[in-house]
């Protein structure tokens, strides 16, 4: 979920101050070692709306009225989320068809919109790219209804990464906690590892695991994206986060001196001999789906002890005999500087064929009603400051959900997805491209910011 964007790069309140990212951190490493509508809503007469006891959010009746929905979801992800439609359907007798999308998915809505079948409704992985589709005038704003339950259910700084220049255009209907490191339990109790709070320690945690007989870490080389999320992770606790902010807008260089300290803390785990599982040419052959599922099967002697990525690995964990909690467990992604780094992504509904049918469905998806859904279903965390955390289905998953909530505003979105979509968000391009060269030859520092600036020049000269 690439998640999971941005050009605008939003005046969201993360601009808050290093304390506020402190507490965040703090309150989710103790969280998670605890664990081991409104009014004016006048689409048509009163008997053409529906409210079902027990809801939230008042619906129009669409009877005949057809939608499709694009986005980049696959699997369990994907089934998860086309569930949700159905409880559209089923409140306002409209159709969705779920349209399966391409990454990048600005290109592959270029298309359908040259070839005049644009989706009515696409969600967008990154505020970059809400603001391409805004710029290119494919995107549309949100009415009042879906204003109205985003101002009620939403912390302001998710509503302002989903504008553009003051207008509201995104609804952030499914977030990540981007600043996690998952691990199997077993392996960690064999070789005598603890939990690490700091950098070092995570390195004393790896060469604990590496003396037991088992490699380290799993790494997705052969997606770009959680290359990106490892340097972004590094960078916001190392550098901190008005550095972070400023190279998230190209404000500053990615040949400054801070990239290069990132860059090389990054090396002492990819460049470490039989630190990564397969190598880095193995590394570079592993998605992300097989860089979870390779740490929790083979039982005490599985390919790798350790796999950093989101809240959302629990449904590829989920398609192994490991149960979250027991057998796979977590910790927050350990401090490299003064605080731990609180890196989200997410995914927003964009509409692009303004319609009742359309407005009502982004309407629902900015409810708790919808989020509530998909929370039940597990391997999901919504930014809703109204779902209920006992709809998570457990308790990892709701203490991860509580430390999201309780960020508010100080959070900082994931960087790449803040950056033109040309550099931060196409496979075998830009910025992703340049990590997995970096992860091939982890000891060309100046070489990996001399490609990193160039492409990154490039991408935002010209706002692609």
């Amino acid at each position: 979920m690439r998640s999971t964007s941005r050009t605008h790069r939003t005046s969201r309140a993360s601009r808050a101050a290093k304390t506020a990212a402190a507490v965040v951190a703090g309150a989710l490493a103790l969280s998670l070692t605890a664990c081991g509508g409104s009014d004016d809503k006048k689409s048509g007469n009163s008997d053409e709306s529906t409210k079902d006891a027990g809801t939230t959010v008042t619906l129009p009746k669409l009877d005949g009225t057809t939608l499709e929905v694009a986005a980049v979801w696959t699997g369990a992800e994907q089934a998860n989320f086309k569930k949700v439609l159905a409880e559209f359907e089923k409140r306002t007798g409209a159709k969705i068809t779920f349209v399966p999308a391409q990454d990048p998915i600005i290109n592959f809505l270029g298309s359908k919109i040259a070839g005049g079948q644009p989706p009515d409704i696409a969600m967008l992985p990154q505020p970059g790219a809400i603001k391409q589709a805004v710029d290119k005038k494919w995107a549309k704003p949100l009415g009042a209804e879906a204003k109205a339950e985003l101002a009620k259910n939403y912390a302001q700084g998710w509503q302002d990464i989903g504008a553009v220049n003051g207008t509201q255009y995104g609804v952030y209907y499914k977030a990540a906690n981007k600043s996690l490191v998952w691990y199997n339990a077993k392996v960690f109790e064999n070789a005598g590892a603890s939990e690490p709070k700091t950098w070092q320690d995570l390195l004393t945690a790896a060469q604990t695991v590496y003396d037991s007989g088992v490699t380290p870490f799993s790494v997705a080389g052969a997606d770009g994206w959680p290359l990106t999320d490892w340097f972004e992770n590094i960078y916001l606790s190392q550098a901190g986060p008005e550095k972070y902010d400023q190279l998230a807008k190209h404000e500053i260089k990615w040949t400054d001196p801070s990239v290069k300290e990132a860059l090389t803390t990054l090396a002492q785990i990819w460049g470490k001999k039989d630190y990564v599982a397969g190598g880095a040419k193995g590394a570079l052959q592993t998605s992300f789906t097989s860089s979870v599922t390779q740490t929790f099967t083979g039982g005490d002697q599985p390919k790798s002890a350790m796999v950093y990525e989101g809240d959302f690995v629990q449904v590829n964990i989920g398609q192994t005999k490991s149960k979250v909690g027991t057998d796979a467990k977590v910790f927050p992604f350990p401090k490299v500087g003064d605080t731990a780094p609180v890196v989200s992504g997410g995914d927003a509904a964009v509409i692009l064929k303004d319609s009742k049918g359309a407005q009502a469905l982004a309407t629902f998806l900015a409810s708790p009603d919808a989020a509530t859904i998909q929370a039940k279903l597990g391997g999901y965390l919504s930014p809703n400051k109204n779902v209920d955390f006992s709809a998570y289905p457990n308790d990892v998953q709701r203490k991860i959900a509580q430390s999201l909530i309780a960020a508010g505003d100080d959070f900082r979105f994931d960087m790449s997805d803040q950056a033109p979509q040309a550099f931060g968000g196409t496979p075998g391009k830009g910025e992703w491209k340049d990590l997995q060269d970096f992860l091939k030859n982890p000891t060309d520092v100046a070489g990996t910011q001399a490609k990193l600036e160039k492409d990154a020049a490039a991408a935002y000269g010209s706002g692609s």
